[in-house]
């Protein structure tokens, strides 16, 4: 599908949240809805918790100092923004950046199902355990963080590689060397995925 499609119909994802009205009370406190940015047929998808205060006012995901961090890790792996889509479970910026309730992510994860359906990506990068845990349950972030883990999702597999979120390693030396060493293994595993499928 080319880019064009499949943009038009990531489109049309973010003006059935809006018809649909998700999370009322999250949409009455926020300036934009925070869908993703990106390329729309990469082959790499980020996912991280909700958007933060830049993220809301600019109606672009991690465009904030943990943005910066991760266009620096990108970088490291000779990768841009333009290679890859990023988007939150929860669309629309939390108060007072408190985390997303159950409820919340419950209410937009149906949205980022088709999200993935859409772009089907290679590979699924989670940021943070918010956006983990739904993907791979009853794990912890501190045991796995790192590790590339099979799981089926709808009638293929993906592979789930969970990472720490770039704003906790901001302010932790040693989290943030964990996240870099954890990030140069996306290629391998991109390499190794795209050996299989051949």
């Amino acid at each position: 599908m080319s880019t064009e499609d499949t943009q038009q119909l990531l489109d049309q994802i973010k003006a059935d949240i809006l018809d649909k009205n998700i999370c009322p009370d999250l949409a009455k406190t926020a300036t934009n809805l925070v869908m993703g940015d990106g390329n729309a047929n990469a082959d790499i998808v980020f996912i991280g918790e909700a958007p933060g205060k830049n993220e809301d006012l600019q109606g672009l995901p991690f465009v904030g100092a943990a943005g910066k961090f991760l266009d620096e890790m990108l970088a490291g792996i000779g990768l841009e923004r333009k290679d890859i889509y990023i988007t939150n479970i929860v669309k629309y910026r939390p108060p007072n950046n408190r985390d997303p309730l159950p409820e919340e992510k419950k209410a937009f994860w149906p949205y980022l199902v088709k999200q993935l359906q859409i772009i089907q990506p290679k590979v699924v990068v989670t940021l943070g355990r918010h956006s983990m845990e739904y993907f791979l349950p009853n794990q912890r972030i501190s045991a796995i963080h790192g590790e590339p883990k099979r799981v089926a999702f709808g009638d293929h597999k993906l592979v789930i590689l969970p990472l720490f979120h770039p704003a906790a390693a901001l302010y932790n030396g040693s989290m943030r060397e964990t996240l870099i060493e954890d990030f140069s293994a996306i290629p391998i595993i991109i390499k190794k995925i795209k050996k299989e499928t051949n």
